[in-house]
């Protein structure tokens, strides 16, 4: 990770670590970079709904437009829409400007190459190389400038795109819907009743401080009720910038990436859809996960934690099905990214394939007990020193990843905001409540 770029982009306070001079300049030397490439380059543009979120888009618009590239706006979408968008037409970058999962006041710009991938360390460092110097880009004559263009059919494209994928139709279903009150609030709906379903949505009213406030998919409890309230057959929350689906049963029992890849893994392979058999996870990963996947003769590749990481992964081993157990489901055969929305189909589609609930479809696999926390840290400085004192070390892969008395530890830094993240997992959740007590303290007191 770099001074700025993370694993899942730049992100910071909006207005203070990200700014809109931050994004002005972002766009001015993306459009000189593109300039030297093409005559005549264009950028694609998508925004969740954060307050801060219009104030980038304009910046960078702006910058682009001055360095020669053509901007074209999305508007209000989500970050699987920008790489659908990027990959099917001719556009050079997309950029997405959102902090996905954050609360309101944070934002962030991720960037995407022209088949709609994360672009590559190589470009990000050169951006931040431009930002922290005091290079003067050549101005152009007012007949180089850029332009700035609405872009909204793009969206429509990306619709009807998500909407042919499903081979079935979801008539007679009572499907809820948490769409975080963020990118997702004018796309998800549409699909699913364009597909027939009876839809209940929750999350769809944003004001541009809401996002993610009590709804979304790291609020899953807002969907539960939902379900149980409206008796419905199943329901799908999405974060932010909808590219994360948790899913919830008949029941209201949660249902999160783990689950997913493992449903997803039986369809896929019943199908012979699951190429060479394989399913690409992270460490996050319940260790129940590849056990269950093993009776079912898959075998499974774990990464570090990252969207980013499991990709890669997928694209070395030639993958069809990867993920996080945070939701985070890549499916290359339609997407280079994770996709809440076209995670939530393929889902339905396993279902009425099956002639099934969800909760049926769920069994087998079984997570063993753990808990997480995440630690707010007061700055993004943290050498895990104070958990010497518990004979915790760091590995070379910049985490601690290892078994305490039974019971799988794994701590780390959030490549996305000042955090650490603490997973403990073993026989008992007693246990593990009170090694992650433990594990709080000592960072506490450090």
């Amino acid at each position: 990770m770099g001074k700025y770029f993370g694993t899942d982009g730049f992100r910071g306070l909006a207005g203070v670590e990200l700014t809109s001079t931050h994004a002005f300049l972002i766009g001015r030397f993306l459009g000189y970079y593109l300039k030297k490439l093409k005559d005549r380059p264009s950028v694609v543009i998508g925004k969740d709904t954060r307050l801060s979120s219009y104030m980038l888009e304009y910046a960078l618009a702006s910058g682009l437009a001055s360095s020669g590239a053509d901007a074209y706006m999305l508007h209000v979408v989500t970050s699987p829409c920008v790489s659908f968008v990027c990959g099917s037409e001719d556009f050079d970058l997309g950029i997405m400007i959102s902090a996905s999962h954050n609360p309101y006041y944070d934002n962030g710009i991720k960037i995407v190459n022209s088949r709609g991938e994360k672009v590559g360390e190589e470009l990000l460092d050169r951006i931040e190389e431009f930002l922290d110097s005091e290079t003067e880009l050549p101005s152009l004559k007012e007949c180089d400038l850029g332009r700035i263009f609405d872009h909204s059919s793009g969206r429509n494209r990306y619709i009807g795109y998500l909407i042919s994928l499903s081979r079935f139709s979801f008539k007679g279903k009572r499907v809820g819907l948490d769409l975080s009150n963020g990118g997702a609030f004018m796309i998800a709906k549409s699909v699913f009743e364009a597909l027939g379903a009876n839809v209940f949505v929750i999350g769809d009213t944003p004001n541009g401080t809401n996002i993610n406030e009590g709804v979304g998919s790291t609020h899953i409890e807002a969907l539960c009720n939902l379900v149980i309230d409206k008796d419905l057959d199943v329901g799908f929350a999405y974060d932010g910038d909808a590219d994360r689906c948790i899913a919830v049963d008949e029941k209201g029992q949660v249902i999160n990436g783990d689950y997913i890849l493992y449903i997803l893994a039986k369809a896929m392979k019943k199908s012979q859809e699951l190429k060479g058999d394989l399913v690409v996870s992270t460490i996050m990963s319940s260790q129940s996960l590849s056990q269950a996947l093993e009776r079912l003769g898959v075998k499974t590749i774990s990464t570090k934690v990252g969207d980013r990481y499991v990709y890669e992964c997928m694209q070395e081993c030639d993958g069809s099905l990867g993920g996080e157990e945070s939701g985070h489901i890549i499916l290359t055969k339609y997407a280079t990214t994770g996709d809440g929305i076209l995670t939530s189909i393929k889902i339905m589609e396993a279902m009425l394939e099956e002639k099934c609930t969800l909760s049926y479809l769920a069994r087998g696999f079984s997570p063993c007990p753990r808990v997480t926390k995440s630690i707010r840290l007061k700055s993004k400085i943290f050498d895990f020193s104070p958990l010497e004192c518990l004979n915790l070390t760091v590995g070379k892969d910049g985490y601690i990843n290892t078994m305490v008395d039974g019971y799988r530890v794994l701590i780390r830094k959030s490549g996305t905001e000042p955090v650490i993240r603490v997973l403990v997992e073993g026989q008992d959740k007693e246990g593990c409540q009170a090694l992650v007590t433990k594990i709080e303290e000592a960072i506490g007191n450090g």
